[in-house]
């Protein structure tokens, strides 16, 4: 591994993120329900001077410091997640000219592409091997602390505090909140079987791997 190919990974972390959050922006141009993080970060821009995009890098930030806190692992990944999907997935939104979607089937066929999207970039930036995104350490961090719980119920406790507080804050919630809790992970495992990517036969290096790589200028 040397310094150019970290790089290069960094490229690639950084187009699998515009992939995805093209995916993202999709299913919120969909008008038919956000899934509970996308609630979040609208609810938060409905009180605050911040946009979508600003308000998903705070709340991304403040995961990773709580990812930080339970000693979970971090790459570069995970901090180029924080930083640029909110404000990647705010850009498609202020370039889109078109008006928004009133139809919801077309809304629903709109959330299942999105959600390909999303899965197409996370395999992208997954592959670079540096760490996952901020949210996904969270789940797997508190899992860790959960251990009487299997994972799949420890998420849906924790996206249901966080739609609860998405929808409290005057989020947008409907059928493609539904649609997104559920559909999402099948539509990704599906995608994943398709291009036969296995994301568990990975091997993420954490920031102190990387910086010993960009240090040393090369290590095996």
């Amino acid at each position: 591994m040397s310094r150019k190919q970290v790089l290069l990974q960094w490229l690639q972390i950084a187009a699998g993120l515009l992939v995805f959050s093209f995916g993202v922006h999709l299913t919120i141009f969909a008008n038919i329900g956000l899934a509970p993080w996308d609630c979040l970060g609208m609810g938060i821009a409905n009180h605050t001077p911040l946009n979508y995009g600003l308000s998903m890098t705070l709340i991304a930030l403040v995961v990773l410091g709580i990812d930080l806190l339970l000693r979970e692992r971090i790459g570069f990944g995970t901090i180029i997640d924080a930083l640029l999907t909110g404000n990647f997935v705010q850009m498609f939104g202020d370039l889109n000219p078109l008006p928004e979607n009133e139809n919801v089937w077309l809304g629903i066929l709109l959330m299942l592409i999105g959600f390909v999207f999303m899965a197409l970039g996370m395999w992208i930036y997954m592959s670079a091997e540096q760490c996952c995104g901020p949210r996904d350490s969270l789940l797997v961090g508190l899992g860790k602390r959960l251990p009487g719980l299997p994972i799949g119920v420890v998420e849906v406790l924790l996206w249901a505090i966080v739609l609860l507080a998405g929808w409290l804050l005057g989020g947008p919630v409907g059928i493609g909140t539904l649609i997104s809790t559920f559909g999402a992970g099948l539509v990704m495992q599906l995608v994943y079987w398709l291009i036969r990517f296995e994301p568990r036969n990975l091997h993420h290096r954490s920031v102190a791997d990387t910086l010993q790589v960009l240090a040393k200028g090369r290590v095996q």
